[in-house]
This record gives C-alpha cells, sequence and structure tokens, in this order.
C-alpha cells in the first residue's frame, strides 16, 4: 500500500510540472483567427488602408486592362482574318529600269485567272485626272481626295465586299454613269443612301451602292467604282489595270505568290509587284504587341508604387501599434504570431487592391472592346496572375514590418510613448 501510495504521490509530483508546462506553451493561432486579428488592425485605419490598396488596384487594372484590350484587338483580327482570309494576294504594277511608273497587260487579269491554285482574279484600274464631287459647284482643287476606279464585276467575291447600302455593279449598270462609294468616300460626300446623284468626270453619275469598311482592301474605302465599259467608254480609261485581286487556295498561296509577277507580266515580271494584305495585319499586330510591352511595363511600375504604399503602411502601422505589440507580448504571444499577424495584415491589404484591380481592368477593358466593337476577352491567367501578383507583393512589403514588429522585447514596446 504504501509503495502504491508511493508511487502515487511519485506520480502526483511528477504531474505538477508537466502540467505547468503545458500551460506555457503558447496557443496557437488558427487560420480563422489570423484573418480575424489581421482584419481587425485594418478596420482601425480605413482610409489609409483604402488609399494603399487603390495604389495596388491601379497597378493591377493597368496590367489586367492591357492584357485584355491587347487580346480583344488580336481576337477581332483573328476574327477578320477568319472572315476574309490569308489567301488574298494583290499584284500591282512597280517601276521599270528608269523609275518611271510600269503598266500591267490589259490580259493580265485572264491570265493571272488561269493559274493553278487560283480561285478567282478580279481587278481595279485608277482612271486619271478624274475626280468626283457632291456636286457640281464645288471648285475643282476640293476633290476630298477620292480615287475614281474601274471595277470589274467580280471583285466582291475575289476580296469578300460587303455593301453597307444599295447593290453592286451589274452587267447593265457598269455600262451607265453608276458609281459604288466607299465608306470613306460616301463619308465625305455625305452619302449614305443609294439612288443619289455626285459629279464626277464633268458627268452626273448615279449612286446604287455604298460599300463596308474592308480591312484586307483599304485603299477601296477612299475610292468611287464605276464600271470598267463605262470607265473606258466615258472617263477616258485606258484599260490598264493598276491592281489585281487574286484569291487563292489556301494551300497554295505560297506557290501562286512566286509565279504571280511573272504570270502577270511575262515580257517585265521585275516591274510587278506582289503582295500579302493579311501580311499587313499582322505586322499592326506585331506592333500592337510592342506597345502591349511598354503598357505592360507601365502597369508593373504602378504596381510596385502600390507596393511602395502597402508598406509604407505596414511599417507605420508597427510605429503607431507598439504599445499594443507590447501588450501582446506581455500575454504570451510569440515573436511568430506577432510576424503572422503583421503579413496577414499586408497580404489582406494586397489582397484588397488585387480583387480591385482585376475587377477594374475587366469593366475598363469591357467598356473599350464594345466602344470599338470587339469581342472581349479576358485571358484567366491575367486575372489568376494579377491576384498572385498583389500577394507576392503584399508578402515582399509586410515582411520587413513583420519582422520589426516581432524583434520589439515588451517591455520596450509598452514603455514607449
Amino acid at each position: 500500500m504504501r509503495r502504491v501510495g508511493g508511487r502515487a504521490g511519485q506520480s502526483g509530483s511528477v504531474g505538477e510540472p508537466r502540467a505547468s508546462r503545458r500551460d506555457d506553451v503558447p496557443a496557437r493561432l488558427g487560420f480563422r483567427d489570423v484573418l480575424r486579428v489581421g482584419a481587425a488592425g485594418l478596420r482601425t485605419r480605413p482610409m489609409r488602408v483604402f488609399l494603399s490598396a487603390l495604389g495596388i488596384a491601379i497597378g493591377i487594372a493597368a496590367m489586367i486592362g492591357v492584357v485584355g484590350i491587347s487580346t480583344s484587338s488580336r481576337a477581332q483580327l483573328q476574327a477578320t482574318l477568319d472572315r476574309l482570309g490569308t489567301n488574298l494576294l494583290t499584284v500591282g504594277p512597280g517601276h521599270d529600269l528608269f523609275g518611271d511608273d510600269a503598266q500591267l497587260p490589259g490580259e493580265s487579269v485572264g491570265m493571272v485567272g488561269r493559274m493553278a491554285g487560283v480561285q478567282s482574279a478580279s481587278a481595279t484600274g485608277k482612271v486619271k485626272d478624274v475626280h468626283v464631287y457632291r456636286n457640281d459647284r464645288i471648285p475643282e482643287a476640293e476633290s476630298g481626295g477620292i480615287t475614281v476606279l474601274a471595277a470589274r464585276l467580280d471583285l466582291p467575291r475575289t476580296i469578300g465586299l460587303d455593301m453597307a447600302a444599295g447593290t453592286w455593279l451589274n452587267a447593265g449598270t457598269a455600262r451607265y454613269p453608276a458609281v459604288v462609294l466607299g465608306a470613306e468616300s460616301a463619308a465625305r460626300l455625305g452619302v449614305s443612301t443609294p439612288n443619289v446623284q455626285v459629279w464626277l468626270g464633268s458627268r452626273w453619275f448615279t449612286v446604287v451602292g455604298v460599300l463596308s469598311a474592308n480591312d484586307l482592301a483599304p485603299e477601296l474605302d477612299s475610292a468611287a467604282l464605276v464600271g470598267w465599259e463605262a470607265a473606258a467608254s466615258q472617263l477616258g480609261f485606258d484599260g490598264h489595270p493598276t491592281t489585281v485581286y487574286t484569291r487563292t487556295d489556301k494551300d497554295a498561296v505560297e506557290a501562286v505568290r512566286d509565279l504571280l509577277a511573272a504570270t502577270a507580266s511575262p515580257e517585265a515580271p521585275n516591274e510587278v509587284e506582289v503582295s500579302r494584305p493579311s501580311d499587313a495585319l499582322a505586322a499592326e499586330n506585331a506592333t500592337d504587341k510592342t506597345f502591349t510591352g511598354l503598357l505592360l511595363g507601365l502597369g508593373g511600375v504602378a504596381l510596385l508604387v502600390g507596393g511602395v504604399g502597402v508598406a509604407n503602411t505596414m511599417v507605420i502601422s508597427v510605429l503607431e501599434r507598439r504599445a499594443e505589440i507590447g501588450l501582446r507580448r506581455s500575454l504570451g504571444a510569440t515573436r511568430g504570431q506577432i510576424r503572422l499577424q503583421f503579413l496577414a495584415e499586408s497580404q489582406l491589404l494586397a489582397a484588397l487592391g488585387g480583387v480591385g484591380g482585376v475587377a477594374l481592368g475587366i469593366v475598363v477593358t469591357a467598356v473599350f472592346a464594345v466602344v470599338q466593337g470587339w469581342p472581349t476577352v479576358v485571358p484567366p491567367w491575367a486575372m489568376a496572375g494579377g491576384v498572385l501578383a498583389t500577394l507576392l507583393i503584399g508578402g515582399v512589403a509586410g515582411l520587413y514590418p513583420a519582422v520589426r514588429a516581432a524583434r520589439l522585447a515588451p517591455t520596450e514596446a509598452l514603455a514607449m510613448p
């Protein structure tokens, strides 16, 4: 019995230090506790928190907006290329050995159209020294920069032209004083509907149609197009095409391109210029990518400024809350818990700015895309990357203030005013 009692007493004596050791172990902060403590620190300084989060939001919104707008622009370009095709080639006269303007043979359109791999070929020819005016009272010098072109009837099918109003030329109107206006020409002349007369080549022509803008053939937007026969009989057109449009099979573009010059002008292929309009759009897209990189850099600078704002807010918070830190340390909070508290505050602050910036960037992208008539496209990786970038910046910006707060001794912190 004594032995047992001794053991019991021994066990009791040993258990007391164990209980005291358990009392010395600090309580752990759960995830919710960390968020609650961090959010409480932010609620005490709402205006400063708002301004710091705004700096982060502006940087993220700039980055999301740049990525979203450029992606939407590329989506619109891809949709345009899918609709108009990348298999359109153009042939035009270059210069001869003496530097003078060369001419394409009148038979070049037919010869190009008979090439293997060519689906269709059409042409326009510039009518020299002929201008178009809204009426016969306008001075000759005020031509408005509108070019008069003779056009073949199959031009819309080859290029992919759409009519904004009226109809294209047909076998009947192509022989008479009828004209189709490009989109810009119609706007300059103040014409939006057909059956209106304009003064062209010192006589009245009736507008039978207005073209929609075309990205692959922008030269037609500022032109007035008349029938090939009417241009020859009434406007002195010489019959030489100045641009031959060639629609090829998609897998034969390069092969046809290599033979176009020799086919269009067998006697002087060196005086022929061959181009692919979709290449110009691709080059424009490449230019947009360059500006996108520049704007992303500016967005990164704005994001860095926002990160500095977060760091500044957290450093000032440590200085203002030294008494609180000392009290928490004296009540048993460890350095790690203090450090975790201030890191949580900086992360929450950055997350507020990041989420707000992503939302603002999406709104900016959507508004700009709608105004431009583009599809609204914001890549998911950009949104996720924006939030992750803010969390990273919040962690870096809050690291020094958190470490500084954790290093404060309880007595030192409580003694500070």
